[in-house]
């Protein structure tokens, strides 16, 4: 009896364990490698380099002329001890990213504004740097308090046109978005110089 139940034990343990060493590596594709808040000019800038690859459905789409939406998500907030946390910042921003057939080029950027790229590669590099991102001014954020903030990046299925959007339902390669990022900074004080 007790061979039996140590055998099963073992069997079990076996399994669970194989199968934790293959989640991560299916899980490793999408993922934000690195975020460095600053403040320059009275406001908190957010850098961040993120790594993903589209899906061959995806990149298929988007050489057909299909424009992308990737929106990047960052929230910032301040502990309390007596509740639940004070959230300072919840911003988002959408890149679009499109290929022109008749100009054989590809078209990133955000709200009205476009940059030229001329390859996707490059259209996506973009998306994969992130500088420079304003999220918060200064004068917003309590100084010598520890913040604490999380960031990803995702394709945003509701910005496509309908016909997509029941593809991206029904479909996994439809799907992009990292898992959250943590990071934490605080505000201090300059001392003045004399």
């Amino acid at each position: 009896m007790w061979r039996v139940l140590l055998s099963f034990l073992l069997l079990f343990h076996c399994a669970l364990t194989s199968a934790e060493d293959i989640v991560p590596v299916a899980a490793s594709g999408e993922r934000v490698v690195k975020v460095e808040p600053h403040i320059r000019d009275e406001k908190l800038y957010i850098d961040a380099d993120i790594e993903f690859e589209l899906s061959d459905e995806l990149r298929n789409a988007a050489e057909k002329g299909v424009p992308l939406y990737f929106t990047a998500e960052v929230e910032v907030a301040r502990p309390r001890w007596w509740w639940f946390d004070k959230n300072v910042v919840k911003e988002q921003q959408t890149w679009r990213v499109v290929y022109n057939a008749l100009t054989r080029q590809w078209r990133v950027g955000t709200g009205d504004l476009s940059l030229p790229e001329s390859t996707m590669n490059d259209a996506l590099d973009m998306l994969r740097h992130i500088r420079g991102w304003a999220v918060a001014y200064v004068a917003d954020l309590d100084h010598d308090l520890e913040y604490h903030g999380r960031l990803r990046l995702r394709l945003d299925t509701s910005l496509l046109a309908r016909p997509f959007q029941v593809d991206a339902i029904n479909s996994s390669a439809w799907s992009l978005a990292t898992p959250w990022k943590t990071f934490s900074f605080s505000v201090s004080v300059a001392e003045p110089r004399p």
